[in-house]
């Protein structure tokens, strides 16, 4: 049994158990310079342009609907995964928290980088739906309609 799942924090210590990969046997996973950061999101956003991605992309949006809470259910695995089967080959673990730790690492970039933000920004709008706001003080107060 791998316990694959969000039962990342329950096994943070400990070091025991199957598998070279473990992120704290390493050290810090994958400390990239800005460059690298730059050539890996590069990486990651031709993943997401692939035929055989973008129709698991899609087939995923189409299940939404355009609906944040079934974005987080459908969509955000397929845009993990996508993600995870790039930044694993540069030293992140395979998991949730590499993708995490990844995205930690982009946006320390992002302020110094304007290509990497810009980079950063492309792919979030692949899996993030756009967000509109309200004018301010206009609707029912935070309290949804349906």
């Amino acid at each position: 049994m791998t316990g694959r799942g969000c039962a990342c924090a329950a096994r943070t210590g400990g070091g025991g158990g199957r598998g070279k990969m473990a992120a704290s046997a390493q050290g810090p996973a994958a400390p990239l310079s800005a460059e690298q950061a730059k050539v890996v999101l590069g990486e990651v956003l031709k993943a997401f342009g692939a035929p055989e991605n973008a129709q698991r992309m899609e087939e995923a949006r189409d299940n939404a609907c355009n609906d944040m809470g079934k974005m987080l259910q459908f969509l955000l695995p397929v845009a993990t995964q996508i993600q995870q089967d790039v930044i694993k080959a540069y030293g992140f673990s395979s998991d949730g928290e590499g993708v995490l730790k990844f995205a930690r690492l982009i946006k320390s970039y992002e302020a110094q980088d304007p290509e990497i933000a810009s980079m950063s920004g492309k792919l979030k709008a692949m899996f993030l739906p756009p967000m509109t706001l309200p004018p301010h003080g206009a609707g029912t107060g935070g309290v949804a309609a349906s």
